[in-house]
């Protein structure tokens, strides 16, 4: 009977993608296992080809990739590993995506678009995905677009018990980049003692990608340390004219606090010379040291995601991870 309980034990596998080995080993580290061993390179033609080192079969696999530039190939890669863990007979298969791609296309602004957020999630559960772990989407509704079930994880508590440690909650204002993020920032006025809001009313351009027309500052900011959040910091250019018409209107600093730092150029170059005091962002992205500057401090994400993947692996509670608001 010794031998038949052994296939019963559930096996926790841990699988990395190419495009943020780091944050997954910290992630393998913090859980008490390795990566497993896999091969992965492209060929002559650019196709990529995975194949794991050892068996898989039975395991409770959880693969691990970050949708970075050029983030057409490590989603490409990210699903091959998912067919390839189907393939060789997975138990069940959980893709871990930090950074969730194409997830600013989560609805049509105008006609003859797609929904490409959509799409992605379509993609993994064609490739075999039975469950979805990310950080912070960019709209909540991405959750309902993935036939199966999605953990919808926070960087709020990390970003917060940052700010608090470093700047107490004395004085600050906590500021959404623009009108359609006002909850969000509602959930981190909560989480920081009840700091005021404020917001950007903003107009956005739909003919130009990356490009904020008009910035105007709603709310009382004058002689406060202004928090300004957002999901994720791109080209810089939004949140970098939202922080000058805070100082404009006479805020004492502006502390830029984000989870996703995909720092598309310009952003380095902006943040450098922007009025922000500081720029927070957590490694869901890797981020290179040639991108890293002075202003920059960067969190790890890393026991966020072990700790849902634990509790993901034991059929515990990932929305107990955020007081239920997950």
């Amino acid at each position: 009977m010794t031998g038949m309980k052994k296939t019963t034990e559930k096996n926790l596998m841990v699988f990395s993608g190419r495009a943020h080995p780091e944050l997954a080993e910290e992630v393998a580290g913090i859980l008490g296992t390795e990566l497993v061993p896999t091969s992965a390179y492209e060929f002559a033609n650019s196709e990529i080809y995975v194949r794991y080192e050892e068996s898989v079969r039975g395991c409770d696999a959880f693969v691990i990739q970050s949708h970075k530039a050029p983030i057409n190939e490590w989603i490409m890669e990210h699903l091959i590993m998912v067919d390839a863990l189907k393939r060789a007979s997975a138990k069940r298969i959980t893709v871990v995506m930090p950074f969730y791609g194409y997830s600013r296309q989560d609805k049509k602004h105008r006609g003859r678009e797609p929904i490409s957020a959509r799409l992605i999630a379509d993609l993994f559960k064609t490739a075999g995905a039975d469950r979805l772990i990310s950080v912070d989407l960019h709209a909540d509704q991405i959750q309902g677009y993935f036939d199966g079930p999605v953990d919808h994880l926070m960087a709020l508590p990390l970003l917060t018990e940052y700010v608090l440690s470093k700047y107490g909650s004395e004085q600050l204002c906590v500021v959404s980049p623009d009108a359609g993020r006002i909850k969000v920032a509602e959930r981190w006025s909560a989480k920081l003692g009840g700091a005021p809001l404020a917001f950007i009313h903003k107009t956005r351009r739909t003919d130009r990608p990356n490009e904020t027309v008009a910035n105007r500052v709603v709310g009382e900011v004058a002689g406060r340390m202004c928090v300004l959040t957002d999901d994720m910091i791109d080209t810089g250019g939004t949140i970098v004219k939202a922080a000058e018409a805070l100082m404009k209107e006479g805020a004492a600093g502006v502390i830029i606090a984000a989870t996703h730092a995909i720092l598309s150029d310009p952003a380095v170059d902006r943040l450098k010379n922007s009025p922000a005091t500081e720029v927070v962002v957590t490694n869901t992205l890797p981020i290179a040291d040639e991108r890293r500057f002075d202003k920059l401090t960067v969190l790890s994400i890393a026991p966020l995601v072990a700790r849902a993947i634990r509790e993901v692996f034991n059929d515990g509670s990932v929305t107990s991870m955020f007081d239920g608001h997950a």
